[in-house]
This record gives C-alpha cells, structure tokens and sequence, in this order.
C-alpha cells in the first residue's frame, strides 16, 4: 500500500493502479508460463482502469455554483462570511470531493463534501468566513471537484465555476473634530443661508401662477416686468469638498525597490504601492467619510485634474469624480480597494490594469498626459471656487510642484495640505511654498498615526520646521 502512495493521484486511484499493477503482473506470467487464461486477465485488468479513465473525462457531470459574500464588499480586518450553494445540472449521481480555491493570504482552502448530508432539493449549501488584513480585490474560487467512477478505479479534478471576486475596501479611522469642521459652518451653513436668501437684487422670479401665495409676490419685479412676479422656491445648497489624492509612483516610491512589498490584487498579481501610500489611502477614506458624515459632497481629482479613480480596476464608476450621500461614499470605498501607483518606474511603465494599458497604447505608449498641478487641475478647482475646503493628500512634492500647487488655495474656503513621506524634514521647502500661498500643510511619516496627523489642522501658525516634529511629539503621547 506504501508503493502505491507514491503514484500519482490525479489519474488513478488506489485500488485503480492496483488493478494496473496486478494486469502487468499477469501479462509478465503470461508471457513466461505460455497461458492464455494468464493473457486475457492481465488485459481485462489493463483495460478496467483506463476504460473508467476515459469515461470520466468525457462524460463530465455539469454544477450550478452560487456563492455570495455578506457584507460585500468588506473591510479590512473585518470578516466577511461565504455562502455557497451547489447544485447539479446535469443527470447523473455519486459522490464528490469538491475544494474551495483561496489566495494564499487566506489560509488553507476549504474542502467538503457533495452532497453534503443537509442537502434539501438537490442543493448543498457550505458556509465558512474570511478577513483580510490588506485591502485589494481577490479572486476568491473557484470550486474544483474531484470526481470518481463508479468502480473507484479513476480520478479525476476539474473547475466547476469561475470563482468570484471579494473588494476588501479600506476601514476608515475615526478623526478628530478640527478646524476644517469648524468651516463647515462658513462653508455650508453661512454660505447656504446667503444662497438661500439672496438679496432683493439677486433673487430669482418668476411669472405668477394661480395658486401661488400672495405673501411670494415680488413687488419690484413685478413693477419693473408689469406683470405679477413671485420668487422662486427657497433652495438649501449642500457644502462641497475636493480631495486631491495624490498616486504617482514617484511620489510614494522608497527605498524598498520595485513593488515595495505590493499588495496582492486579482489573479495573484501584485499591485504597485508602499507603506507611505496605504497610509494615504487610509487617510483619504477618513476624511472622506469624516466629510461625508457632515452631509459634505465630495470631488475627488487625482494632481492632473482627472478623476482620482480613473486607474483603480475597482472602480464601479472610474470617469466619476463627484460622490454624495451613503452610497458615494461606498463607491468611493471600492474606488480605493486597489487603487495603485500609476506613472514613470526606471524609465518604464509598470503597468497593472488594462485600463491603464488602454491609456498608454493610445498615447504611444508613454506618458503623454498634462503635468501635475497644471492648468488643468486649476480649472478643476476653478470650477467649484469657493464653495468648500480643498483638501490635498500627497506623497513627496518638489519645491516647484509646491509653487504650482500654491495658486490652488484661492479657489477653496480653506486649503489643507499633508504630506506622507519617509523624510518628513526634506519637505520643508516646499511646505513653505504652499504655506505662502494659503494652504494650511503638514509633512508626517507613515508611523503617524492619521487622527494625529489631521488634528495639526487645529493649531495655528507652525512653523515648517516644526511641524513634523509636533505631529510626532503628538504621536508618541497619544501611544
């Protein structure tokens, strides 16, 4: 029995190969003793086992697989169950030992039995749970069952479905109230009511309709237009934020080499990313959601002016740049699943979407899009002047894209700059350049921790020296 361990399993089964043993056994008598009765066993014996081989591989039982994820998508570190139902299709029975296929980050794959002994209507439905500490989007399946014939002299293992894929999202932290939600109220509540109640010389008419309340009548318009005019309906605008977040590799690139350690994406592949950009990821899911709970509307622009998104193969709606309510902020979640660096590596591109392999076959394959910080993302910016709080989340900048980015803070009611960077000291230039021009900055490692680094926006006047250095000091007493 210790021999036949050694053969291979995925053709043929214990007793399978024993069958095959003992018919070469009986064809070697056969030859040597002369007898016939010897000749036929060995080829009966030969041919069992790879008849049934044959017949299990062209005769193919055929499975419905239905597998969902509650909740879906998930968080990091949070559990996520899985439910599968499988059902068979096709006429046939038996039994089958079917195999669960997980990433490697999840442990070892599942294994069960079909039909499982609680099988109603001909389903058998399995359930077991999974986390994931990293976010990404994961390739979870498929299903493959190992299959027998009827004798157990064959085996055989296939893929029954083609799996599913689970978006592990980003978990947003808890962030302090700061300065930037003391602005809300010029942001939002002055600045609405002044909408909302616009002066004699910019509200906006109407012609009278019957119906219409008297007490709406607009007498100056009506006696310049010589008809009844009534002012329009009251609106309340809702305050807008725009988030700058900021994916070049170069920005986030260190000295940990090409991938820095990447997170695991679809199909095992490895997304572009460092520990300085998670933890901007992280930050941008909790200002988002900081925001988002204060009934703020939210654009997202990544530094040339397109949408923040437009690159992350977990985007439901990559052309989007603008999100509200509970289920904006959701899609901005699974936008920041697997988002990754994106640009120039060694003189190469690294490329991990066909979306952005789309972008750089069309354009010749190099980089042919507009400069960070250009007139493009300015007449972004330009576009919503003044009606919220830019918020910039970015890796490492130079002097001049600091300058360029400067201009930036008079389009906002109030401009907030951090910088995530393995030297934080090495940027202040160009926290200086942005300080001049309105922005309120502060340079951070990644060992901060993001309440602590958003709570600098609550002091006042810092100097770019000491900047990172009281962020730090914070850190360490909130440990």
């Amino acid at each position: 029995m210790a021999l036949l361990d050694r053969f291979p399993r995925h053709l043929f089964s214990q007793r399978g190969w024993g069958l095959l043993a003992a018919g070469a056994l009986s064809l070697v008598a056969a030859q040597i003793m002369g007898r016939r009765d010897l000749l036929s066993l060995g080829v009966l014996l030969i041919v069992l086992p790879l008849a049934a081989l044959a017949g299990i591989r062209l005769v193919k039982p055929r499975f419905q697989v239905y597998r969902e994820f509650h909740p879906s998508p998930v968080e990091t570190s949070a559990a996520t169950t899985v439910r599968l139902a499988v059902a068979r299709s096709g006429s046939g029975g038996g039994r089958a030992i079917m195999e669960e296929k997980l990433p490697p980050r999840f442990g070892e794959s599942p294994a069960f039995r079909f039909p499982a002994r609680s099988a109603t209507g001909g389903t058998s439905r399995y359930e077991y749970h999974l986390h994931s500490t990293k976010r990404g989007q994961f390739l979870i399946g498929p299903v493959t069952a190992e299959f027998t014939d009827p004798f157990g002299l064959s085996l055989h293992r296939r893929a029954i479905d083609d799996g599913d894929l689970l978006t592990v999202t980003p978990a947003a932290v808890e962030l302090p109230v700061t300065g930037l939600a003391g602005a809300r109220g010029n942001d939002g509540i002055t600045a609405t009511r002044t909408r909302a109640n616009p002066s004699d010389d910019d509200v906006m008419t109407r012609e009278y309709r019957p119906g219409d309340p008297m007490r709406r009548v607009h007498w100056a318009a009506t006696a310049r237009h010589g008809e009844l005019m009534v002012r329009q309906e009251e609106s309340v605008t809702t305050p807008e934020a725009t988030i700058i977040l900021d994916q070049r590799f170069g920005a986030f690139s260190g000295s940990s080499g090409p991938g820095f350690g990447g997170t695991p994406a679809v199909d095992g592949h490895e997304m572009a990313s460092s520990g300085t950009f998670e933890w901007a990821v992280v930050a941008a899911m909790s200002i988002c959601t900081h925001l988002a709970e204060r009934n703020y509307a939210l654009r997202l622009l990544d530094p040339r002016g397109e949408p923040a998104f437009l690159r992350s193969p977990s985007a439901p709606e990559p052309d989007a740049e603008e999100f509200s309510g509970t289920s904006g902020l959701q899609c901005i979640a699974e936008s920041l699943a697997a988002i990754h660096l994106s640009g120039p590596h060694h003189g190469g591109w690294e490329l991990h979407s066909g979306r952005e392999r789309r972008a750089v076959r069309d354009h010749g394959g190099h980089d042919s899009s507009p400069d960070v910080f250009d007139d493009h993302l300015m007449d972004k910016l330009s576009a919503h002047r003044m009606r919220g709080p830019i918020i910039a989340v970015l890796g490492r900048i130079s002097p001049a894209e600091a300058r360029a980015l400067a201009s930036g803070a008079g389009y906002g009611a109030n401009a907030f700059a951090i910088i995530v960077s393995e030297r934080p000291a090495d940027s202040e230039e160009a926290l200086e350049a942005l300080r001049r021009g309105g922005w309120r900055a502060v340079a951070v490692p990644a060992s901060v921790a993001v309440p602590v680094a958003w709570s600098y926006f609550d002091e006042e006047g810092a100097a770019p020296a000491t900047a990172a250095a009281d962020v730090r000091r914070g850190a360490e007493v909130g440990r």
